[in-house]
């Protein structure tokens, strides 16, 4: 009888979970480790592209995910005088929009489920090469497998010198959870632009919006968002008035910077790394967690098909291109929404309008959307 195999995975977020599932319903002992001391996810709303759905439904956990979601037919897109830009800018496939406590406890359970083991209060301090966890104990674990998703600043892929560049991209958001109410969308979501500002008004559950805010780190008065700097943002968008004013004065949400991570490679030795490990990115697209979950799934078939040292190989060879391209086309959005000239605003307007009309340039960039990887050999 073949030995059961073992894997190790530092980070119990959206990309841990999910690739701890993945492995644990191949026939893996799986055992995953998180720092913090509750098991908890940062953040307010997420939208889930027809990847990441397709991702869940591979480890069984879309019902669950979807049960409090929205389904989004038509976001729109506006400009800084409220004119519709778009109201399928980068939509295909199905689409949900749901609060990111919800997916990551969903995703917990699935993951015990799946006869997973999740450590908390168990900090990671790095990995070996040869297949062991180290933790900031010093305990040891050893494994055929181990998998850094411990985010931007990985302390396995950091261990094994595999980061290339972790770049502040010089802009970021505040993400908000507000009441909702009948004065926010429904079946829909509105984005808006104004100089270097962006206001997303997202329903995410039958009670709650989820609000994002982004700006230039430069735009002090933007970025003061803990406590929250309301009346700047009603000048900007004076039409969502409604929910700025539900935006609490001090609550969980604050400005945070995006960033970028390019990694010399996704693995060393038995050592892999995923999600913002190995590849963060702004999430201009709303690919970044969408990605991470499908890479998962990825690495899992290749686990299916190869040992170890091949199957790693094969997986970064599928999947790197294509988030590549994603991280670029998600900074080209950001430097179009946030460093545009202001003098040149309706110029930008008419760009984006007729990005969106040209559906080679709608393919083009939304690629990751409708791709989903699919590893035989």
């Amino acid at each position: 009888m073949a030995k059961q195999r073992h894997a190790e995975i530092a980070g119990a977020g959206l990309a841990g979970l999910t690739v701890a599932s993945v492995l644990a319903q191949s026939g893996w002992t799986v055992r995953v480790h998180e720092k913090g001391a509750e098991l908890r996810e940062i953040g307010a709303g997420i939208f889930l592209w027809e990847n990441a759905l397709r991702a869940l439904e591979s480890i069984g956990a879309y019902d669950a995910v979807t049960s409090t979601a929205e389904r989004v037919q038509s976001p729109e897109l506006r400009d800084h005088r409220n004119r519709l830009l778009q109201r399928e800018w980068l939509r295909h496939g199905r689409l949900f929009t749901v609060a990111r406590r919800h997916l990551h406890k969903s995703l917990v359970e699935n993951a015990l489920a799946s006869g997973v083991e999740i450590q908390t209060n168990s900090a990671v301090a790095g990995g070996t090469p040869a297949g062991a966890l180290q933790l900031a104990d010093g305990t040891v674990h050893e494994a055929d497998l181990v998998i850094g998703a411990d985010g931007v600043y990985s302390k396995v892929r950091d261990s094994l010198g595999l980061a290339k560049s972790v770049r502040d991209l010089g802009d970021g958001c505040g993400r908000h959870l507000i009441p909702r109410t009948a004065d926010d969308p429904v079946g829909t979501t509105y984005e808006a632009w104004s100089g270097g500002r962006r206001i997303g008004v997202v329903p995410c559950s039958p009670e709650e919006t989820y609000i994002f805010l982004c700006c230039p780190e430069s735009d002090v008065d933007g970025t003061d968002q803990k406590p929250f700097n309301r009346q700047t943002w009603v000048d900007t968008f004076p039409d969502f008035r409604s929910q700025l004013e539900r935006i609490p004065d001090d609550g969980e949400g604050r400005w945070a910077s995006f960033y970028d991570v390019e990694a010399f490679a996704w693995h060393k030795g038995k050592v892999a790394i995923l999600g913002d490990a190995a590849h963060a990115m702004s999430p201009n697209l709303g690919q970044a967690a969408c990605v991470a979950m499908t890479n998962a799934v990825a690495l899992g078939q290749a686990l299916k098909v190869h040992d170890v040292d091949r199957a790693l190989d094969v997986w970064q060879e599928s999947e790197r291109p294509m988030v590549t391209r994603v991280q670029r086309y998600s900074r080209f959005y950001g430097r179009v929404g946030t460093r545009w000239p202001s003098n040149l605003l309706d110029v930008r307007s008419g760009f984006i309008w007729a990005l969106g009309k040209s559906a080679p340039v709608q393919k083009r960039i939304n690629f990751a959307a409708e791709y989903f990887p699919s590893i035989t050999r």
